[in-house]
């Protein structure tokens, strides 16, 4: 009899700061949830946004040969996206949304090539820290449509720290009870 295939999940993290608020949040969800963990740092990672070049409108591919090959291969195999960001203006962050913007080649492959981009049916998550006008929707809303071009077909409401100008995610124990749900959630898929 074949052994329960590990749960992988891949997580995207849009946050400039190692041990900030969003990090915060990342730990708690790293400490709950099973299988296997890739987090993309992307300040950190040696990935090129998209430059609408439009080569994946004619083969199921992108031509930017960076760091990103190798996410498209865990992202296809996954079963779990967590998106995690501090909220700027109301949004993702932009280095955040340089990396999305690079999963364009599976919109295209739908699109344009009429074909399957690959992706196995996962779960998703978001997790948004920030303070200011304390307004995540946008957010919320940019990072969902990034899910469901990554196959999930189930997204757990949002998990926001809201206050971190006064309250340090760390502390904010209403996001941390919402982290372990979400966990809970993407472990029982």
């Amino acid at each position: 009899m074949e052994s329960a295939r590990e749960r992988k999940t891949l997580i995207l993290n849009g946050s400039p700061r190692k041990n900030g608020d969003t990090a915060a949040l990342l730990r708690i969800l790293d400490r709950e949830l099973a299988g296997e963990k890739r987090t993309i740092d992307c300040y950190r990672a040696d990935v090129s946004p998209c430059v609408d070049c439009r080569a994946c409108w004619r083969e199921k591919r992108c031509v930017i040969d960076d760091a990103m090959q190798e996410i498209y291969r865990y992202v296809e195999d996954c079963d779990n996206v967590v998106v995690a960001s501090p909220v700027y203006f109301s949004g993702l962050t932009g280095k955040l949304l340089d990396v999305a913007s690079r999963f364009q080649v599976y919109y295209s492959a739908r699109v344009f090539l009429g074909a399957d981009p690959g992706l196995r049916p996962k779960r998703g998550g978001v997790i948004l820290a920030g303070g200011g006008d304390g307004r995540p929707d946008g957010a919320f809303v940019t990072a969902k449509i990034l899910l469901r071009q990554l196959n999930a077909r189930e997204i757990f409401p949002l998990v926001c720290s809201r206050n971190t100008n006064t309250l340090p995610a760390a502390e904010d124990a209403e996001a941390a009870a919402g982290v372990r749900e979400l966990a809970a959630f993407l472990n029982a898929g």
